[in-house]
């Protein structure tokens, strides 16, 4: 009732009905308190001075006191590790709302110096957002770009968002947006089909990554959590970025009620996709528009909501393409001729609204209800004629085989997630809080996909049949279903102080039920955490669970052959989730070199799967066998240094080692996403004698996946692509120096923040990397891999304006 109660109240608030009641001869003051990045300072201190009327801010930076009228109210504001404010109220009455932002208090050092790197004790590493701006790679500065050089991360195609975490598929990654689960699309089987990420860098203001043992209140992936947090603003800003590729806009306002942000981008990769060995006529256009509003309906209620419109559209007319491939001992060429066209066309569009609702300074409540609509289209019509050469001869003799082929498909897909969802969080005291939440979801998908494949491979047509004309390839799906699936999850939260250390320990269960197959799941997990007492430099956790891979649509699809080369989607409503148990214990050391801080992580892990549905890469499309008939493990370490190699500018190092087995039809193999090893590379500089001119670099350095022939598996045989080695650098200067948090510009330039121009180039080193293979026969009926190079060398000029 007392929920209730504060709902009706707020309304008729709004309606005007009930006008505010403040009690006679008093001032309410109230407000948000926070640090210069906007982050809520809990815990301040907040005063009337001259009289003992006084409060503390919560969790979440709020306060609100009462005082007794008076010509001029002084309200001073302090907190540990920041300047103490004085804000003056002259002539005040009734409700007054005076937001704060608390500068760093650096004035005993003179300059501002990081003393010491936040540890890590929980699973839940955070990433700064900062850092986005600084990374040069051709998506703008995206997410997926920063954390792909963190251990345990890889991604070995430049043009997409989709990553890999610790010999995982690229679908094991849960990725939320406040609270919102964010599903990708299914269809793409290339990087430049893709667009953008979902996420716009413009908007976020906090990232939490996990690589494994994440806490229950988490869903149901097996490899990863990426946590997106929207930035909340409380006053007027926005940012203007243009480049060769495309362009974004930002807009945000925010008051002691309302705030709201929006983001715009635009992207075109004509220039980027021209640099592959494939030429021709490039127009993929990507369009994406992001909101997210937040209203304040009182000091207890709060509602939300976030919304997206997504429109990727990707043509593209071949014309000729030369690859030359092998060794210099045995190297070929591979030329073709090419006629068609292919035309793609990818929509997305998520809304999602959100009440909070405090009940008392202890628990607060939150539900959520979303709605996520893809439609997915692919659609080409290419035929090419084709020429194997030994390279560098021209007589008639250096010709290995002559082919065409043509390829068909008209491939649609729509898919719908609907979900509503309760959660909550209650401090029993300080140090330990309870989290809870009940959810459903309800799923529809549409497919409809007609796909083939006609060769003619040294004169025969493949396969080779006497009686008729076959495919090499056909394939054909037409399903429409329905599911819904329930969750629950519960957690437990401790953070103690002892003799010996700090100690943090989460533990949960979480509980999935879903109606396709009637399976009911239940994973429990634990994380602990601990920094020694007498050694306060280091830190310690560990992490366990059951979690489980919850199939979506492609993942339970299921080809049937008949018999004459041409195969058939049927679902198998017998699929069952595939699990993982996680156990990974991992270490951080904080120290100082060269006057800087430093910390050294460390993470061994194991993972022990099974019931696993085994895939294939066909470039990045994940072909699924539709069906739990393997078992697998990986095992690893995942290293990184990080810090700061130059006064006030992060960097980091990380480094992997790992092996990951899988037992496919008897036969022990690597499983489609295992490397090696891995090595990723973030390092930022400034000039000293030019502070206004910035460098950034970004490196990945990677062991080759494994890779087979088309429509086969890895336990008939594979081998490994190359390794995957790239370098992109990016150079800025500050036309317009950034203005400190607190201070603003006189003159013609006083709406300005600042004005960076920069200058990139991508794969600095023009390292030829493979993406995928094109498989042919010769005379002799020799087949052979002609690897699908990924872009070379670019160029890029972006200008950034923040204001």
């Amino acid at each position: 009732m007392s929920i209730l109660r504060h709902i009706i109240i707020c309304i008729l608030l709004i309606s005007g009905i009930l006008l505010p009641v403040i009690a006679v001869g008093q001032v309410k003051v109230h407000g948000k308190i926070t640090d210069t990045k906007g982050g809520p300072i809990e815990f301040a201190t907040v005063r009337i001075e001259g009289t003992a009327v006084g409060t503390t801010s919560g969790s979440d930076g709020d306060y609100s006191l009462s005082c007794a009228m008076s010509d001029t109210i002084t309200i001073i504001f302090s907190c540990i590790g920041y300047r103490e404010e004085k804000r003056r109220l002259v002539g005040a009455s009734g409700e007054v709302a005076l937001n704060m932002r608390m500068q760093f208090d650096s004035e005993m050092l003179q300059q501002v110096e990081v003393a010491e790197l936040k540890k890590q004790t929980g699973s839940i590493a955070i990433i700064d957002a900062s850092q986005l701006r600084s990374s040069p790679d051709v998506s703008g500065g995206s997410v997926e770009s920063l954390i792909t050089t963190m251990a345990g991360v890889n991604s070995s195609n430049e043009m997409s968002s989709q990553y890999s975490v610790r010999g995982g598929s690229y679908d094991e990654n849960s990725v939320y947006i406040n609270d919102i689960e964010i599903y990708r699309p299914q269809f793409v089987s290339a990087g430049q089909q893709e667009g953008m990420s979902i996420v716009n860098p413009d908007l976020v203001g906090s990232i939490g990554f996990s690589t494994g043992g994440y806490p229950a209140e988490y869903g149901d992936k097996m490899s990863s959590v990426l946590d997106i947090t929207y930035r909340e603003l409380d006053s007027f800003e926005g940012s203007l970025t243009g480049s060769l590729m495309g362009g974004a806009l930002s807009l945000g306002q925010g008051s002691n009620r309302f705030s709201q942000l929006h983001g715009v981008r635009y992207k075109s990769a004509s220039s980027l996709l021209s640099s592959m060995d494939t030429k021709g006529e490039y127009d993929p256009r990507y369009f994406d528009y992001q909101t997210f509003l937040t209203y304040k309906f009182s000091d207890r209620l709060k509602g939300s909501f976030l919304g997206n419109i997504s429109i990727n559209n990707y043509v593209f007319t071949p014309v000729n393409r030369t690859t030359t491939f092998g060794t210099s001992m045995d190297a070929r060429q591979f030329t073709v001729y090419f006629d068609g066209q292919e035309k793609d066309r990818f929509e997305t569009y998520l809304g999602a609204l959100s009440l909070e609702y405090r009940v008392n300074r202890g628990t607060a409540l939150r539900l959520v209800a979303s709605s996520y609509l893809t439609n997915e289209l692919v659609a080409y019509d290419i035929s090419g004629e084709y020429w194997l050469d030994q390279a560098g001869t021209s007589d008639i003799g250096g010709e290995l085989g002559v082919g065409r082929y043509r390829e068909h498909a008209r491939n649609r897909l729509k898919a719908s997630v609907m979900s509503f969802a309760i959660k909550g969080e209650s401090a029993i005291n300080p140090r330990h809080t309870l989290g809870y939440g009940v959810g459903i979801q309800r799923e529809s998908v549409m497919d409809r996909s007609r796909e083939w494949e006609l060769r003619d491979s040294a004169g025969f047509s493949i396969p080779v049949s006497p009686t008729e004309l076959s495919m090499v390839y056909s394939l054909d799906s037409k399903h429409d279903v329905s599911s819904l699936r329930f969750t629950a999850f519960l957690q437990d939260a401790w953070r103690l102080s002892t003799s010996a250390g700090f100690v943090t320990v989460n533990a949960g269960v979480r509980m999935c039920h879903w109606s396709f197959n009637k399976e009911t799941l239940v994973s429990p997990r634990v994380s602990v955490g601990f920094i020694p007492e007498e050694h306060p430099g280091w830190a310690f956790r560990f992490a366990t669970g059951l979690y489980y891979q919850s199939p979506f649509y492609k993942e339970y699809r299921m080809a049937v052959a008949d018999g004459f080369g041409n195969q058939s989607i049927t679902l198998n409503k017998d699929i069952r989730s595939q699990q993982s148990v996680h156990i990974i214990t991992g270490t951080d050391y904080t120290f100082r070199a060269l006057g800087r801080p430093f910390r050294l992580s460390g993470e061994v892990y194991y993972k022990k799967m099974s019931d696993l549905v085994p895939y294939e890469i066909d470039n990045l499309k994940l072909v699924y066998s539709g069906m739990n008939e393997s078992s697998g493990c990986a095992t690893g370490i995942d290293m990184k240094l990080f810090g700061q190699f130059v006064p006030g500018s992060d960097s980091w190092i990380s480094f992997s080692l790992m092996k990951t087995r899988e037992t496919l039809h008897g036969i022990n193999v690597p499983r489609p996403t295992d490397r090696g090893y891995s090595l990723g590379i973030f390092f930022t500089d400034y000039f000293p004698k030019i502070r206004r001119l910035k460098f950034a670099l970004r490196g990945v350095f990677m062991q080759g996946l494994p890779s087979t022939a088309p429509r086969s598996t890895r336990d008939e045989g594979y081998f490994r692509m190359p390794p995957y080695k790239r370098v992109d650098v990016g150079l800025q200067y500050a036309l317009l120096s950034p203005v400190k948090d607190g201070e603003s510009r006189s003159g013609a330039w006083r709406w300005l923040k600042s004005v960076w121009l920069g200058v990139d180039m991508f794969n600095l080193l023009d390292i030829s990397n493979v993406a995928s293979y094109y498989w042919v026969t010769d005379v002799n009926d020799v087949q052979y891999a002609v690897p699908n190079y990924l872009t070379r060398r670019q160029f890029n000029i972006r200008l950034s304006v923040g204001f």
